[in-house]
């Protein structure tokens, strides 16, 4: 007989109950390594390893366009960085391109944070005075369908009502007059579907009864870009807002255009 048995029946003989191993207790939570929480927090301690956005890169090549035009970037070096814009996975990647720059630092330096700085947020709300209660367009589909799309002036508030029908609101080539546009939709056994630009910001403010409503929220990088407000309910319907891929508001790019034409002398 071993030992462990030996001490065992020496208890049981004389009536003792066996000694029980201690309980070391719980765990302290200090004493735990939770490595994977950590590299997530590590990660969103870290706003330069976000992935960039298609505005982030075109930012980023504004201001290298600019610094070209001013001539502090050559002619080579001003490619080889678009090059590196465009091949840019975060924004950690993109900050060094513009370091050396005064708008970079703008962005980079100065203790202001560089993933800040790409990103204007625009208000949740339209400012006071801004747009009217009454408006200026209204979509109505009953047990049909209405369609808003191509080329076309963007009012101030555009009403659309869906019941049991579909409206369809394309404003990634609209012409966009006003800064701050209200889309208000309400969707009774219907569909709302609202596509913007992806260089303006999108807003939303809305529920639904036994239906979906869903904004996805756009901030754009220029401080002039457009704010889309979309208010709605949908009542055992749907309505949803979202950009749509590779689209941009021309009049934004026309602006940068001039000033680079400005600055070019052209």
């Amino acid at each position: 007989m071993d030992l462990e048995k030996q001490d065992s029946a020496k208890a049981q003989g004389d009536g003792r109950a066996p000694v029980a191993e201690p309980d070391p207790g719980p765990v302290q939570e200090s004493m735990r390594e939770p490595v994977a929480l950590r590299a997530s927090d590590a990660d969103l301690r870290e706003p330069v390893a976000l992935r960039a956005s298609d505005a982030d890169r075109d930012r980023i090549a504004d201001i290298l366009r600019e610094a070209l035009a001013e001539g502090r970037l050559t002619a080579d070096e001003h490619a080889e960085r678009i090059d590196g814009v465009y091949r840019a996975k975060t924004l950690g990647e993109l900050e060094p391109l513009v370091r050396d720059l005064p708008a970079g630092r703008d962005a980079a330096g100065s203790g202001t944070d560089f993933a800040s700085a790409a990103y204007d947020p625009a208000p949740s709300r339209p400012t006071a005075g801004a747009v009217p209660s009454v408006a200026d367009e209204n979509l109505v589909a009953v047990f049909s369908s209405s369609v808003r799309k191509g080329r076309w002036r963007v009012g101030r508030r555009t009403h659309a009502y869906a019941i049991f029908g579909s409206v369809e609101i394309d404003l990634s080539e609209a012409i966009f007059e006003y800064q701050q546009v209200v889309i208000k939709a309400i969707s009774v056994f219907g569909n709302v579907e609202i596509r913007v630009p992806e260089n303006i910001s999108l807003r939303g403010n809305g529920g639904g009864v036994l239906g979906n409503f869903e904004v996805d929220t756009l901030d754009s990088a220029e401080r002039d870009a457009p704010v889309v407000f979309v208010d709605g309910m949908a009542v055992l319907g749907n309505i949803e807002a979202r950009p749509k891929r590779g689209k941009l508001v021309r009049d934004l790019q026309d602006r940068i255009d001039r000033h680079l034409r400005k600055h070019l002398g052209h």
